[in-house]
């Protein structure tokens, strides 16, 4: 799934007075690649000369160092939210729903997960699977595992998991195409959250993520019931705060359920909707304009979302559209709900 990187500006710099480190021949000779390399060798997962195979055929990609010092979350939700909850989305999710509405039914059943954050989260991340990226998932990889010394060991761990998951699933590894930090498919997910958590939801032997709508949906599905989503429950709710010191000491720590809506309370945050005291709950401010704020109480299930994405823009986001498409989709079908909603 998509992931959100700062300050790559100055290993940018650096590559860009380098361009030798990202010489395609010489990347197998490099001594750390050969350490990598012998590593994985050692575990008895690899053997050399198909590691060897896979390296001598990955090519750098320079530009992608420069591509993920700009995060498009790094935003105020003013200017972030039209790309992500517009009429152009909303249509093409209620379209999704449509026609996989079997398989969002059963993955409801199976995981308790609505059928419109699924389709929203579908929607964020590729565009129904229109934009699921153009670079091979090992070269993506290996460009910010060897070639960006502060994300070095959480990419090379990626590249990993990569490798064992195309063993896994009988693929070429050269054949994956991802985005430019290697997420995968409709879902974008990394590697390791491909091997933990995608489904073969159809049950043909196969995780196709890329072009199958079933395993995609129950991937997504099963995500989120992993990670503690509630079926039934809200994301967020309104809430009115005077800022301040705690305030800011709480929006620090957005992404951590550590207090209680009863404790929020009593320091003076106030829910403008009904919620029960005994919930866990954090302060999310939102620059709905510019000098303009709004708060809101992000719930369980809006700290499920930002384990998929640590953004509370895109939580926000993926919360928002749901309810749009939800609407378009009972719109379309003369306003019939779901039972229980």
């Amino acid at each position: 799934m998509t992931r959100t990187f700062r300050n790559f500006a100055a290993a940018a710099l650096a590559l860009a007075v380098t361009p030798a480190v990202f010489a395609d021949a010489a990347l197998i000779l490099r001594a750390d690649v050969q350490r990598y390399i012998d590593e994985q060798v050692a575990t008895g997962r690899f053997n050399r000369p198909e590691l060897e195979a896979v390296f001598a055929n990955v090519e750098s990609k320079p530009g992608i160092i420069t591509a993920l010092d700009k995060p498009s979350t790094s935003r105020p939700w003013h200017q972030f939210r039209g790309s992500f909850v517009n009429d152009r989305l909303v249509a093409a999710g209620a379209a999704f729903w449509r026609d996989n509405e079997t398989l969002l039914q059963r993955a409801e059943a199976t995981y308790g997960v609505p059928p419109e954050i699924i389709a929203a989260i579908v929607g964020i991340e590729t565009r129904y699977g229109q934009n699921m990226g153009s670079f091979r998932v090992v070269d993506a990889l290996a460009t910010v595992g060897f070639d960006y010394p502060r994300r070095a060991e959480f990419f090379r761990n990626e590249l990993t998991e990569f490798l064992l998951l195309a063993k896994e699933e009988r693929r070429d590894p050269m054949g994956f195409v991802g985005s430019y930090a290697g997420a995968m498919g409709m879902p974008q997910f990394m590697p390791s959250s491909f091997r933990k958590w995608a489904v073969d939801f159809d049950g043909d032997g196969h995780r196709d993520i890329w072009g199958n709508s079933a395993d995609v949906i129950g991937s997504v599905a099963n995500y989120f019931k992993i990670h503690g989503w509630m079926a039934g429950d809200d994301v967020l709710v309104p809430a009115q705060a005077a800022p301040g010191p705690q305030v800011d000491r709480l929006i620090a720590d957005k992404f951590n359920l550590h207090y209680t809506v009863g404790e929020l309370k009593r320091m003076g945050i106030v829910p403008q909707a009904p919620v029960r005291d005994e919930v866990k709950a954090v302060l999310v401010p939102l620059e709905t304009s510019p000098g303009v704020t709004e708060y809101w109480l992000g719930l369980n299930n809006f700290y499920v979302i930002t384990r998929y994405n640590k953004s509370t823009l895109y939580a926000k986001a993926a919360q928002e559209l749901a309810g749009r498409i939800r609407e378009a989709k009972y719109a379309a079908d003369g306003g019939v709900a779901r039972a229980g909603q």
